[in-house]
């Protein structure tokens, strides 16, 4: 039997305890379950906005994308191609030449990230699904058409299938000289193409990104054989990491292999970062809500000193009388974090099922705050309460276990 835990229970549950002892430990356990509950939900929405961005670039990014270590750019041949088709698990390999361009169309013009890719691009991205005008298709009855972001058709007032006015996309042309010349007829590479399509997946790409068949993009940057990267989609029944790990021993050193994560590893480190001091924020402003909980605790060993008195001369040691103090800060600290625990878990769920806090905006991509709970960021915050309440309730607890009253009696 846990005497001191049923002696703190006692004292706890007792009505006879002093009208502002118990009004302390009822505002501690407010603040308690109001940190709990807002440090769930706070959490929960940045692994909803963690996977939100995943799912948007999803749509565009491939599994892996092989890139150069040093350069922009490398040769490709069949050799390459087989050794990577090879590995188990690699199910396309589709080569991409990716620049910056300049777009023009009529009177306007802008820089734009111009990504041309081969016919099997399609086959490995879902970024047709993110067409929101005209066709995905590159290639139709032989004429070249691009795909255009939403932002680059607003910005440029872009009309589809315009065969009297196609977009030009102008580069760089390469002559080997160090500076420009100023003349434009020998200074860029021009071609013209049609707009085909309009797609709307995330402001950062929608703004600036287009897509061209890999022979307009090779032929309009003078590739020849040179790829700024080779983009590999993965079979359902082979591990991601696995065939990343296979693929950079097939190619060696002189290539990197990036998976979704590592592609994005900016932006989704940020959001970590970002995550990582709200969470430490608000176990701070948990920290200062428990306060209430040392105070109590002081006032309750005031309290109870003829009670102290009577369990050491019934045997009690320091150690019990310790011990009934702690359990006494543990049982206020863990009621309030249940009670935070169940209204956040609660919120969230009506969240993800019904979307009661929306966005605010016409244009969000989704219609409601994206919230996802996770069992790591409840065991976190579990941890971070018990940490809190042991801080907050040893010094009275020691204090109380230091009394020697029994000649009080």
């Amino acid at each position: 039997m846990n005497v001191p835990f049923l002696i703190a229970r006692r004292y706890f549950l007792s009505k006879k305890k002093r009208n502002i002892i118990s009004i302390i430990s009822n505002i501690s356990m407010v603040g308690v379950a109001v940190g709990t509950m807002a440090l769930i939900i706070v959490l929960s929405v940045f692994n909803g906005l963690e996977d939100l961005v995943r799912s948007l670039y999803g749509k565009s990014d491939p599994d892996l994308k092989i890139a150069a270590v040093a350069g922009k750019s490398f040769e490709i041949n069949e050799q390459l191609l087989n050794r990577i088709r090879q590995v188990p698990g690699v199910a396309i390999v589709t080569e991409v030449i990716e620049d910056n361009a300049l777009l023009r169309y009529h009177d306007r013009q802008m820089v734009v990230k111009m990504k041309g890719v081969s016919e099997n691009f399609f086959a490995q991205s879902n970024i047709d699904s993110a067409l929101v005008q005209g066709d995905h298709r590159l290639v139709k009855d032989g004429a070249e058409y691009a795909l255009v972001g939403a932002g680059v058709q607003h910005e440029l007032s872009i009309a589809l299938d315009n065969r009297l006015s196609p977009l030009q996309l102008l580069y760089p042309r390469n002559t080997g000289k160090r500076t420009l010349s100023f003349n434009p007829e020998t200074a860029f590479n021009e071609q013209p193409i049609l707009a085909g399509g309009v797609f709307l997946i995330e402001q950062q790409i929608d703004d600036s990104y287009i897509f061209v068949p890999l022979n307009f993009a090779q032929n309009l940057l003078n590739y020849g054989n040179r790829r700024t990267s080779l983009e590999v989609k993965v079979s359902e029944s082979r591990e991601i990491d696995q065939v990343q790990e296979d693929v950079k021993k097939a190619l060696g050193p002189k290539f990197s292999v990036f998976n979704s994560d590592e592609q994005h590893v900016s932006l989704l480190k940020a959001i970590k970062v970002e995550k990582m001091f709200v969470f430490i924020t608000f176990a701070f402003i948990l920290l200062i809500a428990s306060l209430n909980i040392f105070f109590s605790l002081s006032m309750l060993v005031i309290d109870k000193r003829k009670d102290v008195a009577v369990l050491q001369a019934m045997g009690a040691t320091s150690h019990h009388i310790r011990n009934i103090f702690l359990f006494e800060g543990a049982i206020v600290a863990q009621v309030g974090a249940i009670t935070g625990l169940v209204l956040g878990v609660t919120i969230c769920w009506l969240q993800q099922t019904f979307g009661l806090v929306s966005m605010g905006m016409a244009t969000a991509v989704v219609d409601s705050y994206p919230v996802k709970m996770q069992a790591a960021d409840i065991a976190l915050t579990g941890l971070a309460i018990v940490f809190i309440t042991i801080v907050v309730s040893i010094r009275p607890a020691l204090a109380a276990s230091r009394l020697d009253l029994r000649d009080n009696l």
